[in-house]
């Protein structure tokens, strides 16, 4: 059924929120002690961003922050989302702090809660400093340990006054877009490599929560955001199916099996036994990756559809996660990916609200009792000032509030939902696509760095600040 236009209210203490990360925002690189990440270096290298764009001035936040957290306050947004540079924090991955970088996040903090809006803090958002990389990486395991300690340091300067904490964002594109697929920092490509940052990345959320919680007043919350995967088979034939349950395993149960359950499933064990012995999973590190969580994040973007590898067959390796020769899926040369039906973004990305509705209460199944947050949910467009400097983004709208509704859905059916984080506060830079898509409810004139709200900024503050989902128009 057409989903109705008529405003409708959310739960009285629903958090209305948006969304950013480090390196696509901050810029100052070189500022404050900070040293090169990962990002830093892949951005660097020829080749690897579109333009060869990269992030040493991004959108000026690390100057412009207080200018920001004004136009969060002027649309009625309750809530910001944003991560740590934690090579800006702990320029070699290891050691004490760096003051003038904490310094930052903690003028950050305090503006944002003096303008009645509540700091969510993300740990890690994909910018590892890259002495941690030459020293190997998320396939080594002592990367798991330098994170817990720099998730103490960070803990015990903003604990007092941030209470939302998330360990990591999105790990699988960590590990499958930054080691197997390589169209990510540190843009390596080796399957084993892959999977073996996914078990530390785990093992960093279990010891950075264990940290966290060491630290921190007992108020807080601590959890992490899954970029979880709604996969669909193309038909229903058994090949089809177990190819959908390869990539579930692959995209879902790699992270929540031992994160929600204490164990990896055994089909994806059985299932990369070709790639990986999974060795490196020691004694305790089940345990250690399974703590309790008080919340969890999910972000959602679109659909995937797959099948049995077919040659014949049209629309194989349409995964959207970026072009390049390797897989991001280790052991899954016989799975084909399709481009789901429907209307797209920019990003060739299907919009199918029901997806989100659909992830939202598999995870109210998976783990029942459980708080969730849309922790990031967004699209990007082809945005341009009119020649009145307004910025009209009607498609954007029309995305927010197919989506907003299905999560009001999900709460109708049971779903324990507190909050969304739209994608994203900023135009801003886009990983690979460098500065060619626009994500930002903001947009940003990148050679000025003129801000301007959007009409889907204007339409999302008047949802926050009423708690309903003001009508679209032309709908």
């Amino acid at each position: 059924m057409p989903e109705p236009i008529t405003p409708v209210a959310f739960p009285p203490n629903f958090l209305w929120g948006a969304a950013t990360s480090a390196y696509q925002i901050e810029g100052a690189v070189r500022e404050g002690g900070r040293t090169p990440s990962i990002w830093d270096t892949f951005s660097h290298t020829p080749g690897k961003t579109a333009g060869g764009d990269h992030g040493d001035i991004a959108v000026d936040h690390y100057h412009r922050f207080h200018e920001d957290v004004e136009l969060m306050a002027g649309l009625g947004l309750g809530a910001y989302r944003f991560s740590i540079s934690w090579s800006r924090v702990q320029p070699t991955g290891r050691g004490p702090a760096v003051q003038v970088g904490l310094d930052f996040y903690r003028r950050l903090v305090d503006d944002l809660l003096a303008h009645d809006i509540k700091p969510a803090v993300t740990l890690y958002h994909w910018d590892l400093p890259q002495e941690l990389e030459d020293a190997g990486g998320w396939p080594e395991r002592d990367t798991a340990l330098r994170f817990a300690e720099y998730a103490q340091i960070v803990g015990e300067a903003l604990g007092d006054r941030v209470e939302q904490w998330i360990t990591l964002n999105e790990p699988w594109c960590s590990a499958f877009l930054g080691y197997g697929s390589g169209v990510h920092a540190p843009g390596r490509t080796d399957p084993e490599a892959s999977l073996r940052a996914a078990h530390h990345l785990n093992l960093a959320h279990g010891l950075g929560a264990k940290a966290l919680r060491s630290v921190m007043p007992a108020r807080n919350t601590v959890g992490l955001s899954l970029n979880s995967s709604v996969v669909r088979p193309l038909t229903q034939d058994p090949a089809d199916l177990a190819a959908a349950r390869k990539i579930d395993d692959l995209a879902n149960g790699v992270f929540h099996g031992p994160i929600l359950h204490g164990a990896y499933p055994q089909s994806l064990l059985a299932a990369t036994s070709s790639v990986t012995d999974w060795s490196y999973v020691l004694d305790g590190d089940l345990r250690t990756i399974n703590q309790p969580l008080d919340t969890l994040g999910l972000n959602y973007y679109t659909p995937t559809l797959v099948s049995a590898a077919d040659p014949d067959r049209q629309g194989a390796r349409a995964d959207g996660h970026g072009a390049s020769e390797h897989s991001p899926w280790p052991a899954a040369d016989d799975v084909d990916f399709h481009q789901t039906p429907g209307e797209r973004t920019e990003m060739g990305w299907t919009i199918d609200p029901t997806g989100l509705h659909e992830l939202i209460m598999r995870y109210n199944r998976e783990a029942p009792g459980l708080p969730l947050y849309i922790t990031e949910n967004g699209a990007a467009y082809d945005d341009k000032p009119d020649p009145d400097g307004r910025v009209h983004d009607p498609e954007r709208v029309a995305y927010l509030h197919g989506h907003l509704s299905a999560v009001r859905r999900a709460i109708a059916d049971g779903a324990d939902v507190r909050g969304y984080y739209l994608w994203s506060l900023l135009d801003n830079f886009e990983w690979a696509y460098g500065y060619e898509k626009r994500f930002g409810a903001v947009y940003v004139d990148y050679a000025t760095l003129e801000r301007t709200p959007k009409s889907s900024a204007l339409w999302y503050g008047e949802a926050a600040r009423t708690g309903t989902l003001p009508e679209v128009e032309g709908a």
